[in-house]
């Protein structure tokens, strides 16, 4: 139960719907400009997405599991006074993961231009000149794509119309499949250069070309893990809210964003508190943030009509599991490995156009163990398996209480040629489905990560950062600008504090929303 110390109406106070990665961020940068931050979370656990479940002995980090642009943190922490460093360990992967195909073809990605062309040769030598110009091609996406949009609010069409002299230039409007197409001619190298956007919930055969910055932003920053996963770093977020004199409650969920004269007056819980209050961030889902968080008050723009149209990012099945006794067993397995399938181009097709659960599948492996001993016991090995599926949002969709054990029968059967034997050893086990990313983190169509990175639905066409529905109300997140990934999330806090004016002092200050 909340108490009245949890009730402030002063200009000075500020609510934060969520405590994921982007809701943490956001309330770093609250308490950083003398705002008296309460975060509200649905979960037991920081992080959201980001956060970890432990069972057995086993930890398993349930959503992001890389760290690609450790500055973000340190610009964090340091808007905040404080040394990113001295509360989370990063250790650089290396190779950042290997891809194998079927054939027993394997590409390992790294920071090193000289191995990545070795490693381009090795497939198809023909194609070291295409992947230079890829290279080269990605650098200039990432100084538009990155450097220019990244922290940029963009709730201003303007600010979208500015840069499309240079999206034009470079072709934007071309997917990153096309792009990479045009460089080589290996379709295991197309395939190689053009999958990063699955991360972010894309389909590479038709999100622009602009996300081939992945590849520099690998090469520039690298690929991080951190010490105790994702969870230590929404740990270490939560400590500075905290001792910024934040409130974090957990297990209290959010059930509406109270409106009154067209500005956000608080928020009205699930038992039934309410908390007054005239600055609120939502973390939710962009889309549950309109469609029920606001389901009482009129919309201008994002009305559940438009939702209903918007295109959503893929479902996730994810397969934790730990096993007994295989420390060192399994050598060539490393860290991160993407166990590629037979097709490409047609898996896409059926989980993003169709809407159809595959009998083949691309999994991606990642095994903490090798890195972080904290994750399972002694000798024993940590993984997370996961295989991107259709969301829930098709005419007929996957019906995963009928479907989940033939379909993790199939991952293992996808397995065992890496993992030769590797079900004998398992001890514990759960798997997430989209039906548990519906249930647990109230994500639309259990979309892995909100709205799909189309380039109609990015930059002004996303959406805002800074709601047009009522004055004072912001968004974080996946769902918002910049978009999806840990990168885009903890961005999207810089672009809400850049938003919100400091603390006010005077009784008259007042807060800006989308449509000033």
């Amino acid at each position: 139960m909340l108490t009245e110390q949890h009730i402030d109406e002063s200009e000075n106070s500020a609510i934060v719907i969520g405590a994921g990665l982007g809701g943490l961020s956001a309330a770093m940068r609250l308490g950083a400009k003398g705002y008296r931050v309460q975060v509200f979370d649905r979960l037991d656990r920081t992080g959201g997405r980001g956060s970890s479940i432990t069972q057995d002995g086993h930890r398993f980090d349930l959503g992001p599991t890389i760290v690609t642009v450790p500055q973000l943190y340190e610009d964090l922490w340091a808007a905040c006074g404080r040394d990113f460093r001295k509360d989370v360990e990063l250790r650089p992967v290396m190779p950042f993961y290997e891809i194998r195909w079927p054939d027993g073809t394997s590409f390992k990605a790294s920071s090193d231009t000289e191995k990545m062309k070795a490693e381009v040769a090795k497939i198809n030598p023909a194609d070291v000149n295409g992947y230079e110009k890829f290279l080269r091609g990605s650098k200039a996406r990432y100084k538009v794509g990155y450097e220019g949009l990244m922290t940029t609010p963009m709730h201003k069409l303007w600010e979208t119309i500015k840069v499309l002299p240079q999206f034009v230039r470079l072709r934007a409007d071309k997917s990153i499949y096309g792009y990479a197409k045009t460089c080589v001619k290996d379709e295991k190298l197309r395939m190689a250069l053009s999958f990063h956007p699955l991360f972010i919930g894309g389909d590479p055969m038709n999100v622009t070309s602009m996300y081939a910055l992945v590849g520099y932003l690998e090469k520039q920053f690298g690929v991080h893990y951190a010490m105790g996963g994702v969870q230590a770093i929404a740990d270490a977020m939560a400590n500075v809210v905290r001792e910024q004199g934040g409130v974090i409650h957990q297990n209290a969920e959010v059930d509406e964003i109270l409106v009154e004269g067209g500005a956000a007056k608080g928020v009205r819980l699930t038992s039934g508190e309410t908390v007054a209050c005239p600055l609120v961030v939502s973390n939710a889902d962009a889309g549950h943030t309109y469609d029920h968080l606001l389901r009482n008050h009129s919309k201008r723009r994002w009305t559940s009509k438009r939702l209903k149209k918007s295109r959503w990012s893929m479902g996730l099945y994810v397969w934790y599991f730990g096993t007994k006794g295989t420390k060192g067993k399994w050598p060539d397995l490393g860290h991160h490995t993407i166990a590629a399938g037979p097709r490409y181009n047609g898996l896409l097709n059926d989980i993003f156009i169709k809407g159809k659960l595959a009998d083949d599948m691309s999994l991606y492996i990642h095994r903490p163990s090798l890195t972080d001993p904290s994750v399972a016991p002694e000798g024993d090995d940590t993984f997370y398996v996961l295989s991107p599926v259709p969301h829930l949002g098709w005419d007929k969709s996957v019906d995963w209480q009928k479907e989940e054990p033939i379909y993790r029968e199939k991952v293992a059967t996808n397995l065992e040629r890496l993992m030769p034997g590797f079900r004998d050893h398992i001890v514990t086990e759960t798997v997430f489905t989209p039906e548990t990313f519906r249930d647990r983190y109230l994500s639309p169509h259990g979309a892995g990560f909100s709205v799909e990175p189309r380039i109609l639905q990015s930059a002004y066409f996303r959406p805002h950062n800074i709601s047009e529905e009522a004055k004072g109300l912001f968004l974080v997140g996946a769902g918002t600008h910049p978009g999806a990934g840990v990168p885009g999330v903890v961005g999207s806090a810089d672009v809400v504090s850049q938003l919100i004016p400091d603390a006010p002092s005077a009784a008259d200050s007042t807060l800006p929303m989308a449509a000033e």
